[in-house]
């Protein structure tokens, strides 16, 4: 049996139909920004393979910092004991996190990452004996996961229709957008104002899987400092946007205020191993700190803190924080917002934007901008057929690079993008 056949056979990709998905591509290996298939082709991966590869493929520095480790220490429990990678990262990180942050708890992936957050929150008020405080708030358009608590204080619809009956109840406030900023600060004041919100939840600047939709700095900064003098735990959702993504370390860097918990993943490893994180401030920490073991925060993973992760974590925070990798950043983000200038106003463009090293461009369709919209496969295809890989949302589209991309490299994918804006002009020409 050919690998592809036993593939369609045996395996269930993610965010895929089971009956009519074309073949998957079969990468035998990668190196830098390329994906090297099994035909020969090379595939620019401009979106870093789900965000995640950070630092390019196969990172020879992460590599070997993960094969070193495999000969002392593959796993161990991680309650009643601990290791040296899984300290030295929560050194690194809270090197790096908003200075507030005070504890790190390790999980395995973003949602879970997400999903603590939300229970350390709820419990911290639980622990304390506060039981008016139940209500959560979070924003339209929300993705922050794919288990039941992330799904909850998510964006309702296509991803959750099926369990809605199971999810919890939460507040949605409108998406921040520009025009509408003054009702968004309206509806958040008179939510809190009901002294029953105990818990707010936010991607910070960027929502990605709702289209990389953007919002100011200025004001989620309002809405955290109005909710922290009402005493709401803030999550920041730094799955995404966390390890350079925005342009600093961290989206929450931009704000003069910091939340409570943040969640991230994704970057973290540079790509290589499956590992979250939960950190939180010591006012959170202050409420677990109890003789009283029913304050214990009862939740845990099989893989926590496995070292091989760790291991792959503190090395990828090695290449983060050296100069090169953050000029690197920089550079890519001054090369988006020239492309921006030159693209701003065509024809087939609805809107484009960036933030730090996150590019999106949405497109005019008579549909309208959706996930759903059909013009997603012709985009997907179209790139491919470039050997570039774009996942588009809908009618959106982005470009996401590991750092290490050259400027040369990102002008292929810029020319091939320009290619296919003027072709949707010529197609509409010709219809």
């Amino acid at each position: 049996m050919s690998l592809i056949a036993s593939d369609k056979k045996n395996i269930w990709h993610p965010f895929t139909s089971l009956s009519d998905a074309p073949d998957p591509l079969i990468v035998e290996s990668a190196s830098g920004i390329y994906l090297n298939l099994k035909d020969g082709r090379k595939i620019i991966d401009a979106i870093s393979s789900w965000w995640v590869n950070i630092h390019g493929h196969s990172h020879p520095v992460i590599a070997q910092a993960i094969a070193e480790q495999a000969k002392k220490l593959e796993h161990v429990i991680f309650a009643g004991f601990t290791h040296e990678p899984a300290i030295r990262l929560s050194e690194n990180l809270l090197s790096i996190f908003p200075r507030n942050q005070s504890r790190i708890f390790f999980s395995d992936n973003g949602s879970t990452a997400v999903e603590v957050a939300i229970k350390m929150a709820i419990q911290y008020w639980y622990n304390q004996g506060i039981k008016d405080k139940t209500r959560i708030i979070a924003l339209e358009g929300a993705y922050h996961g794919d288990t039941f608590g992330s799904m909850s204080v998510g964006e309702r619809g296509a991803f959750t229709n099926a369990f809605a009956p199971y999810l919890f109840s939460v507040d949605f406030i409108d998406f921040p957008s520009e025009e509408n900023e003054k009702n968004v600060t309206r509806d958040f004041e008179m939510n809190l104002a009901t002294n029953q919100v105990g818990i707010f939840i936010y991607e910070p600047l960027v929502q990605g899987a709702a289209g990389m939709r953007m919002y100011s700095h200025e004001i989620l900064e309002r809405l955290i400092s109005m909710a922290q003098q009402h005493n709401v735990i803030c999550i920041a959702d730094e799955v995404f946007t966390g390890f350079g993504r925005t342009g600093k370390l961290f989206a929450s860097d931009h704000l003069n205020v910091n939340p409570d918990i943040i969640a991230v993943s994704k970057g973290i490893t540079g790509g290589f191993m499956p590992l979250g994180v939960t950190s939180c401030s010591g006012k959170v920490v202050k409420a677990f700190q109890s003789s009283d073991s029913g304050k214990t925060f009862f939740h845990g993973h099989s893989y926590t803190a496995n070292p091989l992760a760790c291991a792959a974590a503190n090395a990828s925070f090695s290449l983060l924080t050296k100069p090169d990798c953050q000029e690197n950043i920089q550079r890519i983000s001054k090369s988006h917002l020239g492309f921006i200038q030159k693209n701003r106003n065509h024809k087939s463009i609805k809107n484009i934007r960036s933030q730090g090293t996150i590019l999106a461009i949405e497109l005019n369709t008579k549909e309208g901008s959706s996930y759903f919209n059909d013009i997603r496969t012709r985009i997907y295809h179209y790139f491919l057929e470039r050997n570039i890989l774009l996942r588009p949302l809908g009618n959106i589209f982005y470009v996401l690079p590991p750092y290490i991309i050259t400027d040369v490299e990102l002008k292929i994918i810029y020319s091939a993008i320009n290619e296919f804006l003027d072709s949707l002009i010529e197609s509409n020409r010709l219809n």
